[in-house]
């Protein structure tokens, strides 16, 4: 389990250049309190900038240091992990980031990216997805677990449970069984070599059995045949070697590129469906509403229309870039296809030259030891040559009984394959946590007066019945039921990661969750929520309704702005009310 200490930030944001300083583990429950801009949820943003170099909300890391002193952006946070003392620190102008274990930094690997593999693996064993679906709910750029595409839903519930383990285990399997093809690819040519060498050893013992000194023009006569044909093959290696090098080089790194490139399109490809979905929910909105639900002003006609007509055209701007990104990603594809039919050719170019230089090889020993007959008027060694016939044949025998333990090698690796596969234990592990996993889903519903029956398939898409009736989904709901699935799938994984004592943590971050769509009810309900989670978990709310939520809490803290930066103002303990 994560146990957070404490977080401390300056010039971060709208903080100055005095450290700003919260205890995360002292209280219960802590109200954050503040205006609008008063610098309340920079905490988000430096715990998440602390642990994965990027903020909670959508900004710019270059965005992220005070605009006025423009230096000296430090951020740290201490937390315990199984008996062990961890302090992250990371900044900008200087560029910091420093992985502290029990006072003592751990050795820095030449690239950041390594650097923060080992803490997201190693240490806190999970990353930014997850982080944000068991710790934080925010009302900024957090994309609540249902909102979260079918892949991204597999790979958050895959770290609950601990078992992404096996997706590291199948991508190093397919490494090890594409080596084993080659393997099999080569033993396969050292087979054929040897058959060669055996059928012109064999041949070669019958022909020097023979051997005369009438014979002698039929050696000179081989030895001009070998000759010949090594010069044929030096040949056909001086055309095959042409740029080879060079063509292999820039293919490799083209096919690269295009994979890059292909990322790249992915990323993009979402980013737009995300968005088409966001403006596909601004037009329902006008088209479906006469006023506006906040104020009861009615919209104009000329106004709606005018909305709807620019926001469609955007509509059909976004659809028009989505099918063109599209049509980049068939082209990438395709040159991808033919950029890896190229590699192939030129990697056949490879073992063919290997092949041809074997064959000099052994011919040039031919003609060696035909001289060494003719040299010797003929006299041969029918001992030396049976010797070397029967090495040839054991070499065989060697190699056919290493080929048969690397087929059987490949059998079983495509037997685990199938097992570490989506479809094998993974899914199994799933099935069995689904059931548990949709129970607690519906009974934190339950407490939150939300009476649905919410279920999850294997395949982690949403079945939600009303009345045990009529089937939903999450986005036929309002924005205030929304978010009591959201809360109560937060819960649900945080009970999960207890469970598994996966990515169990101390600490739980609701960001203006009080002051978005949940009713009366609705507040009370996740506030007795809240004072069931145990002493081992600490609850922040940040909010601007204060006044609301008075008195509910065990601590309330205050930001305010003095003269363009935020500064913690008050710390105070509050007289928690009966909850009821």
């Amino acid at each position: 389990m994560i146990n957070f200490k404490t977080i401390r930030y300056k010039n971060f944001l709208s903080s100055g250049n005095t450290f700003t300083e919260i205890d995360l583990d002292n209280d219960k429950t802590t109200l954050v309190v503040g205006h609008n801009g008063a610098g309340k949820s920079t905490m988000l943003d430096a715990l998440s900038f602390s642990l994965f170099g990027k903020a909670h909300r959508n900004i710019k890391k270059d965005q992220l240091i005070n605009s006025i002193n423009n230096k000296g952006c430090l951020v740290e946070v201490e937390f315990n992990v199984g008996g062990n003392k961890f302090k992250i620190c990371r900044g900008i102008k200087p560029n910091v980031f420093e992985i502290w274990k029990n006072d003592v930094m751990i050795n820095q690997s030449s690239h950041a990216k390594e650097y923060q593999k080992i803490l997201e693996q190693n240490i806190l064993k999970l990353n930014h997805k997850s982080f944000h679906q068991v710790v934080v709910l925010g009302s900024s750029s957090f994309i609540p677990f249902m909102q979260l595409p079918a892949g991204i839903r597999r790979e958050v519930i895959e770290d609950l449970l601990d078992i992404n383990v096996f997706s590291k285990m199948n991508i190093i399997l397919r490494e090890r069984n594409a080596q084993l093809k080659e393997n099999i690819k080569d033993v396969n040519y050292q087979i054929d070599i040897i058959k060669n060498k055996i059928e012109t050893q064999t041949k070669y013992i019958t022909d020097i059995t023979a051997l005369t000194n009438e014979s002698r023009n039929q050696y000179e006569l081989k030895i001009q045949a070998s000759q010949n044909l090594i010069d044929e093959l030096q040949a056909k290696n001086s055309e095959l070697s042409v740029g080879l090098d060079e063509s292999v080089s820039e293919t490799e790194q083209r096919l690269r590129l295009l994979q890059d490139r292909k990322q790249d399109l992915l990323l993009r490809s979402q980013d737009r469906q995300t968005r088409l979905g966001d403006i596909g929910k601004r037009i329902t909105f006008f088209e479906e509403n006469e006023a506006c639900p906040v104020c009861d002003q009615a919209i104009s006609d000329g106004h709606k229309h005018e909305i709807l007509r620019t926001t469609k055209e955007s509509q059909d701007r976004g659809k028009a870039a989505l099918k063109q990104i599209g049509v980049e990603g068939q082209g990438v594809e395709s040159e991808i296809d033919e950029q890896t039919r190229i590699l192939s050719t030129l990697r056949d170019r490879v073992h063919q030259l290997t092949a041809n230089s074997q064959e000099i090889s052994k011919l040039q020993r031919d003609i060696a030891e035909f001289q060494k007959f003719l040299d010797k008027e003929v006299s041969v060694d029918l001992d030396k040559a049976r010797e070397d016939l029967s090495v040839y044949n054991t070499d065989k025998n060697n190699m056919m009984e290493h080929k048969l333990k690397l087929s059987d090698q490949f059998s079983y690796n495509n037997v685990i394959h199938e097992m570490l596969k989506d479809t094998g234990i993974k899914t199994k592990i799933i099935k069995q946590y689904l059931p548990v996993i949709n129970k607690l889903v519906n009974q934190y519903l339950q407490v939150l007066d939300f009476f649905v029956h919410f279920n999850l398939d294997e395949s982690f898409q949403e079945t939600i019945r009303s009345r045990h009736r009529d089937e939903f989904t999450y986005d036929s709901f309002s924005e205030g039921e929304k978010q009591r699935i959201d809360l109560a799938l937060l819960f649900t994984w945080r009970q999960i990661a207890k469970m598994k004592n996966s990515v169990a943590t101390n600490l739980l971050l609701l960001d203006e969750t009080f002051d978005s769509s949940l009713d009366h009810e609705g507040v009370e309900n996740l506030i007795k929520i809240l004072y069931t989670l145990g002493d081992d978990t600490n609850v922040f709310v940040i909010s601007h309704k204060g006044e609301i939520l008075d008195g509910r809490f065990n601590n309330k803290i205050e930001f305010v702005k003095d003269k363009n930066f935020s500064k913690m103002v008050k710390s105070s303990v509050q007289p928690v009310l009966s909850v009821v």
